[in-house]
């Protein structure tokens, strides 16, 4: 069986996958760390708590070794190293006996999902708490329980990974995506290995126009870091970016647009995913829930829209334990890759194209026209001609493949074989 990328992905998600993270702290480090495996060239930064980052300011770090609860007769019945979403996020040291009405305060549950672990956090309030089924907490008999969280809230710092990839001109393709949840496989992995893939294959075009930067932050007050320290450049150079998460499933494309809604990403994205699943899901920016939010704020104002299989919130597993590993694919993380790779492709050749000859060329005598006229006999060429038709210098392409309904990947081979034989010149956009 060939070893596709798809499967290649899923094997990193697999191992990725029994990592605790949180938005900060040894789990995020684990993870950047297995993912430089894959990408040697990204780098680590630490940004100490406590520093100022616009409105916020970088909290304690947290790290957690053990969490659990016990019956009456020293029994686990619930237990962090079986399943990490079991302790709320962030939680605090505790180590207390309860009696079943006081531990149902510290009990988290999906009331609509019985058979699901929720995902709770509190990043910003100490507490503590456990997460559970629904069924499990209705079953809980009455008896005095050992509450125990072993866990640290510390002075520390916040870990980001980035990676610049440099092409011919300083503008940039910023591709964002976040590491800071738990053991959930769409919700928090997908997003990372399909950015690695797309990565190694902007590192291996022999042609590579725009610049690229890879970011892989916590959610929220990740991206609220970055752009604190980086906002300038950014707003200077970034041309086109784009958010990845929640994009291992195979249900389904999604697309959440910028609050501006027409900037070259959003351009690109909608062309891509007209012409590879025409019923994907389109969102306004009203229905923003991740690091978009961060980069799309009004005097930030970077082109970043999102890209998904499923989006975030909107299928049932979203958030709960049943975002696992069987609810992503080879075939579904292969299917995201593939599509930002042809936007990869279609902003490598945006621009304007104009054709070098008033009226329409002889493509007879340069072979690129059947020589014999009959009926049919124009039909391989009817892209080539209706790109020339409106390839003026004045119509980009992704307009021109909206007009003609040929996708970019179809002009692509169009674009190269006339420039090849002098019949268009190029401006980029």
């Amino acid at each position: 069986m060939k070893d596709t990328a798809g499967r290649q992905m899923y094997r990193l998600a697999e191992r990725l996958f029994p990592i605790c993270r949180s938005i900060t702290g040894n789990g995020v480090r684990e993870t950047l760390s297995i993912i430089r495996e894959e990408l040697p060239e990204l780098t680590l930064h630490e940004v100490p708590s406590g520093t100022p980052v616009f409105d916020w300011n970088i909290p304690k770090e947290w790290n957690i070794r053990d969490g659990y609860i016990e019956n009456g007769a020293g029994e686990r019945i619930l237990d962090f190293k079986n399943n990490n979403l079991h302790i709320m996020g962030y939680s605090v040291p505790v180590d207390r006996y309860v009696s079943r009405e006081e531990l149902l305060q510290y009990v988290y549950v999906e009331e609509t999902q019985p058979d699901a672990i929720p995902y709770v956090t509190s990043y910003y309030q100490e507490r503590y708490g456990f997460c559970m089924t629904k069924k499990q907490r209705d079953a809980l008999p009455e008896d005095t329980y050992h509450i125990a969280i072993d866990s640290s809230l510390q002075e520390g710092s916040l870990t980001y990974g980035e990676l610049l990839i440099q092409g011919e001109c300083e503008d940039e393709i910023l591709v964002s995506t976040y590491i800071c949840h738990p053991s959930m496989a769409n919700n928090e992995l997908s997003g990372p290995v399909v950015a690695a893939w797309l990565a190694k294959w902007v590192m291996n075009q022999k042609e590579r126009h725009y610049s690229w930067r890879f970011l892989y932050l916590p959610e929220t007050i990740g991206s609220i870091t970055y752009l604190s320290i980086h906002l300038e450049e950014l707003k200077k150079k970034v041309k086109a970016g784009f958010l990845l998460t929640c994009v291992g499933d195979n249900r389904t494309y999604s697309y959440i647009a910028t609050r501006k809604g027409d900037t070259l990403s959003d351009r690109a994205a909608v062309n891509v995913l007209k012409s590879l699943y025409p019923e994907f899901n389109q969102y306004s920016f009203l229905h923003r829930g991740s690091d978009e939010r961060q980069y799309d704020a009004p005097g930030v104002d970077l082109p970043v829209c999102v890209i998904c299989r499923s989006k975030f919130g909107e299928y049932p597993e979203y958030h709960t334990s049943l975002d696992n590993m069987s609810l992503i694919s080879p075939e579904g993380l292969e299917g995201a890759y593939r599509c930002m790779v042809r936007i990869g492709r279609l902003l490598h050749y945006y621009g304007y194209y104009r054709v070098n000859c008033l009226c329409e060329p002889q493509l007879g005598k340069r072979g690129l026209y059947p020589t014999v006229s009959k009926k049919g006999s124009y039909d391989d060429v009817l892209v080539m001609r209706d790109f020339l038709a409106y390839a003026d210098g004045k119509t980009d392409l992704i307009e021109i493949s909206n007009i003609i309904h040929a996708s970019v990947e179809e002009l692509i081979p169009v674009i190269d074989t006339l420039r090849e034989y002098g019949l268009i010149s190029f401006e980029r956009g």
